[in-house]
Parts: C-alpha cells; structure tokens; sequence
C-alpha cells in the first residue's frame, strides 16, 4: 500500500512516499481502507521529535481518519465491510479503573493514534473495533476526517472541564487553528458569548462568519485591555488556550476574578512564564486537558449530522503532498484543517 513514512526527525521534507505490506485485521480488530486522513499539530510535534517518543520506524503520522471497512477479523460483532466509519483515535486498555468509568482519555496506557501508535498517513490500517464509530449519512467524509480530534480536544475543555454555562464569555485563542474553530462552534452551542482572537483580519472574518460575537487580533496592542471592555471590565469566563508561550500571559491577564484558563498545548512554545499573584490573588482555575473520552465522540457526531457542528476544513490534498500540509499548517496560513486523500 501507500504510505508516507516518518524514518527519523527534522522538517516536513523527512516525510517520503513509499510503498509499505498491507496490514491484516487479526481477532477483534478491522480494517479501514482510509478516504481521507487530517493533519493536526501532534503531527508536527512527532515529526520534529518529542522526548517521550518511542517510536518504530518507518512510523506513520495521522490520527483523524474516515473510511470504509474492507476486512473485519475473527470475533468483531455489529460491524462488517463496507461499512463507512469514523476513527476514534485515543487507544487505551479498556479495562482498567479509568477506563471502565468512562475516563479512557487518563488511563496510565492511553496512547494517540499518529502519536504513540502508527497512523493513518496511508491506504489502509488495522485497528481495534472499539475504535471506530459509524458515518452517519449527513456527513461528508472531509468534514468526518477533519472532526475527532479537534472537537474531541474541545469538548473536554470546554464542556467537562470548564464546565462552560450559558451567558459565560469565552475568550477562544488561535481561532484559525482547527481546535480554535471547534471552540467557537461548541462555545455557541453552549450559548455561551465568544470573543475569537486571531493573527489576521482574514481569520477574523471567518471566525466572525462561524458565529463568534466580537474578534481581536492576537498582537493587539493592549490586547487585555480590549478583553475587558468587551466583557464590560470583567474578563473572560472562560479562555480555550492553545497557543502557548506567546499568548500566555495575556491569557492569564484576560481571565475573570474565578475564571478558568483550559490548555491543552503550545504550538508557540512550552516554557511560559506565570505572574502566580494573578492566580492565587483573582482566584483563577489553570486547567490542563488532552483528548476526550471515546463517548463524546458519539455526541458530537450526533451534533454533526444534525448540522450544528460542522468542521472546518481549509483544503483537500493527496496524500503525497503531506510535508506541503505541514508546512502551510506551521506557516499559520490554514483556516480550519488540511485534509488528505490517499
């Protein structure tokens, strides 16, 4: 089949092209003939080389995946071939504590497809059936490829651990990125008000059309302070932080006396520095999230085909143009994801 393969770090031209054996479905497992593939900043991350990868090469990225089953192995029950699914991405032991309360996403062994596990950068892969969910007919395969991640990633930070309420303000950092525009999407579903802050005008706009109330570019001058005229002098409820190093503090500055500030990267960098007098003093809650539990993937889909979510997706490539997608998602010049097609 083919692959782009990942065989040591550096830049987007260390992803090559190459033909790889077709995997086979084994008991309990099934095999998805990938259609389309999305590229997320994790990708990035392990293509450049994170400290805790253990990783056998030639390794495959991706872990936002949509397809059909082709092979279904010994003992799989309520899925057969033909059927068009969506990849769950987060693999975990499924029978431990955590696990078994519906906490998957903290179970000790919890690994991501594309991260930890090889990926979907290919024709086809074999995975586990718990980690496939149906397609419902609404919708497209572009918009299922473009969604687990991100809304999953969003809704835990927003719904679960936020604990996002009607009539809250949400300041969304890095609304272009796909997990920016999943947490306006979701934000309005939660009726909350959602002030989007951007590196451009263009992506200003967009957000602007995706429902957000009032939009601010990220390098504003005296960016707190127009957080807090708009929240009527009392920052923001809530602030869906991703960015990292380089919005960091202004995150902080812009939260409300007992606001929340969720975080779940920092494609800009890790080591932010925090003044801890505007945490203790204010009373501010830092959250850190990763991922979701398997269900919510089944509730967002459910918001999916009844159209009040909808994913986002800037472009389509072929597969062989994954390094040109890393490259436009690093160079900030993407609204939404990039998806790919083997």
């Amino acid at each position: 089949m083919k692959a782009v393969t990942l065989r040591r770090h550096g830049g987007p031209e260390v992803l090559e092209l190459e033909d790889l054996p077709e995997p086979q479905a084994g008991p309990g497992q099934v095999r998805v003939h990938i259609a389309r593939v999305a590229v997320n900043h994790v990708d990035i991350w392990v293509r450049k080389g994170m400290p805790h990868l253990k990783l056998h090469y030639p390794h495959l990225l991706g872990a936002d995946i949509a397809g059909t089953l082709d092979q279904v192995g010994e003992g799989v029950t309520g899925l057969k071939v033909g059927d068009e699914i969506v990849v769950n991405p987060g693999h975990s032991c499924m029978r431990c504590r955590e696990c078994l309360s519906g906490r998957d996403n903290l179970c000790r062994h919890y690994k991501l497809l594309g991260e930890d596990v090889p990926g979907g950068y290919a024709e086809k892969i074999v995975l586990p059936q718990v980690n496939v969910a149906l397609r419902p007919r609404e919708i497209g395969v572009d918009q299922a490829a473009a969604a687990p991640v991100v809304y999953m990633t969003a809704w835990q930070m927003l719904v679960r651990k936020a604990r996002l309420e009607p009539g809250q303000d949400v300041l969304v950092m890095g609304a272009g990125s796909g997990v920016g525009t999943a947490a306006i999407q979701i934000a309005k579903l939660f009726g909350a008000r959602v002030i989007a802050a951007a590196s451009s005008q263009e992506k200003l706009d967009r957000a602007r059309a995706l429902g957000a109330d009032d939009v601010l570019l990220t390098d504003h001058p005296e960016f707190v302070r127009e957080v807090k005229r708009l929240t009527n002098k009392r920052g923001a409820d809530v602030v869906f932080e991703h960015v990292g190093k380089a919005t960091w503090s202004n995150s902080i500055l812009s939260a409300a006396w007992g606001g929340r500030v969720v975080t779940c990267g920092a494609t800009t960098g890790f080591m932010a520095e925090t003044d801890l007098r505007q945490i203790f003093f204010r009373q501010v809650e830092i959250l850190g999230s990763t991922m979701s539990p398997k269900g919510d993937l089944y509730r967002i889909l459910t918001h999916m085909a009844a159209g009040r979510l909808k994913p986002v997706v800037d472009r389509v490539l072929p597969l062989e143009q994954a390094a040109e997608a890393h490259r436009l998602i690093e160079a900030r010049a993407v609204f939404g994801k990039v998806v790919l097609k083997p």
